[in-house]
């Protein structure tokens, strides 16, 4: 891994790093609160398609933490991770889990990517590669790692809960592909049911009211997992996919937050 620094402002740094593990050099933002850390630690979000979402999570986080006695929301660090410009195509490798086959939905119209299966790639550049380098340089509260994602990355979101649970205690997943490689997430999640009996990681799921079948595979997995886990639904009304993540980021980061 090596990590070159780009720019940093008032408000945030941003750097470059090149993953051995995903052979791919990603940008990545980090805001870190001012003021004095807690003496465990600040908080701390990594956000999938940083490119897109750091600045909502980041703004979110802030405005909630000045009144923390009501929202329970308290000064965090905000990790923000990108891909280039091939963003579109690199997203299908990145947060897709390995597989024999992979299937895309008629909707594509034989449209679809080359590459496929990065996600355990991926969780080692964030656990052994990323987090490592962040912890080292700031004062981050171990205990309290929020993972967010937004339709693939929220996929992926849930892939990591179900196959390395312990690397986050805290899941954020808005509009997830479940429907990704003919809803393979489904069987994974009754796996993962049944081999845990108990499960102290906290899951958020929202979805928009307007994505129709993926509000359907969401209650799904909701139902699957409310009975070992501490998990939280919302559907948002009038929403859809592009829409949603502005609507429910407030809520699910309160509900991460909870005591």
């Amino acid at each position: 891994m090596s990590i070159e620094k780009l720019e940093g402002t008032l408000d945030y740094s941003s750097y470059q790093i090149s993953s051995k593990f995903t052979d791919y050099k990603y940008t990545v933002y980090i805001h870190v609160p001012q003021g004095q850390a807690p003496e465990e630690g600040f908080p701390i979000y990594y956000v999938l398609d940083g490119s897109s979402y750091f600045h909502l999570v980041k703004e979110a986080v802030r405005l909630q933490s000045r009144n923390a006695l009501k929202t329970g929301v308290n000064p965090a660090i905000v990790v923000g991770i990108c891909h280039g410009e091939d963003m579109q195509e690199r997203r299908f490798y990145d947060f897709t889990a390995p597989a024999k086959e992979y299937s895309y939905p008629a909707r594509f119209k034989g449209k679809g990517y080359d590459k496929h299966g990065g996600a355990a790639d991926f969780h080692r550049f964030l656990t052994e590669e990323l987090k490592p380098s962040i912890q080292a340089q700031f004062q981050v509260d171990v205990h309290q790692q929020t993972l967010f994602g937004h339709s693939l990355a929220g996929y992926y979101v849930l892939w990591q809960l179900f196959h390395e649970r312990t690397s986050f205690q805290r899941y954020i997943a808005i509009s997830p592909s479940i429907w990704w490689n003919d809803h393979e997430l489904l069987p994974c999640t009754a796996k993962f049911v049944k081999e845990q009996a108990a499960v102290t990681e906290r899951l958020f799921i929202g979805v928009g009211e307007l994505e129709t079948f993926m509000v359907d595979d969401a209650r799904q997995i909701v139902g699957d997992l409310e009975n070992i886990t501490d998990i939280a639904f919302y559907e948002a009304l009038d929403e859809n996919h592009a829409s949603v993540v502005p609507t429910v980021m407030s809520r699910a980061i309160r509900f991460v937050n909870k005591n």
